[in-house]
C-alpha cells in the first residue's frame, strides 16, 4: 500500500509519543541525565521536535555537525503532542488552503506552533515521495514541552552512530532492524485537516527544512 503523502509516523505507546532533537553536549547531556531540560535551554525561543528518527538523522549529520552532537529521544505526552498540533498553524502560506495571506499570517502570529512537512528520508538519507511532519513550539507550547509534557529524555547519539556505521560499512538492510518502530499514529479524526493542505499549490508550496 502507498504510503500517504501526509500522515504522523512516530515511537508511540497508549500514553506518549517520541520526538528526536539534536544540541550541544552543554545542553544535550545535562538534559539527558536529568530526565528534563536544564536551566540553560531558553524556553522562550522556538524549538522544532521531529518524530521521525531519520529525518533527525539528515537535519543533524548522524550527530557529527557542529552544536548537534547530541542526539536526544524525548518522550512527551500524547496529551501535549496533540494540544500542540490541533493549535499550530501551517508554516507557509498555501493558496487555496488559507482563506488569503494577511488572515494566514494573523493565524501564524497568533498559534503556539507550527508545522511544515518535510521529505520523508531513508537510510542513506535521500528523500522519499512521503513528507514527516517537523512541529515548532514557541511560547506556550514551549514551555509546557519542556515543564510539562516531558516525560523522559534519552541519549541516542551512540544508536546514530551505530546506524550510520552500519550503513556505510554493511548496507542500509543491515542497519534497518535497530531503528525505532515508527507506525502511523493514531491521530483523532480532524486532528490534522487544518495541517493537511489536499493537494499541491503554486504559492508556498516550498519547504525549507526546520531548525
Amino acid at each position: 500500500m502507498e504510503e500517504p503523502k501526509y500522515r504522523v509516523r512516530a515511537l508511540h505507546t497508549e500514553r506518549t509519543v517520541t520526538v528526536y532533537q539534536a544540541y550541544r553536549p552543554g545542553i544535550g547531556l545535562p538534559a539527558a541525565r536529568e530526565g528534563r531540560f536544564p536551566d540553560a535551554w531558553k524556553r522562550d525561543r522556538m524549538t522544532w521536535i521531529k518524530p521521525s528518527f531519520l529525518w533527525m538523522m539528515y537535519r543533524c549529520g548522524w550527530g557529527t555537525k557542529e552544536g548537534q552532537e547530541t542526539v536526544l529521544a524525548v518522550e512527551i505526552t500524547r496529551e501535549g503532542f496533540e494540544w500542540a498540533l490541533r493549535n499550530a498553524c501551517l508554516s507557509h502560506y498555501k493558496r487555496g488552503f488559507h482563506s488569503d495571506r494577511a488572515d494566514w499570517q494573523r493565524e501564524l502570529r497568533r498559534a503556539p506552533a507550527r508545522v511544515q512537512w518535510d521529505p520523508e528520508r531513508d537510510l542513506r538519507l535521500r528523500p522519499l515521495p512521503h513528507r514527516s511532519l517537523q512541529l515548532g513550539l514557541t511560547g506556550e507550547a514551549s514551555r509546557r514541552y519542556a515543564d510539562e509534557w516531558t516525560v523522559s529524555v534519552t541519549d541516542v547519539t551512540p544508536l546514530a552512530h551505530r546506524i550510520h556505521d552500519l550503513v556505510r560499512t554493511e548496507g542500509p538492510e543491515a542497519a534497518r532492524p535497530l531503528l525505532p518502530r515508527e507506525e502511523p499514529y493514531p491521530e483523532a479524526p480532524g486532528l490534522l485537516d487544518h495541517l493537511r493542505a489536499p493537494a499541491r499549490t503554486t504559492d508556498g508550496d516550498a519547504t525549507t527544512g526546520a531548525p
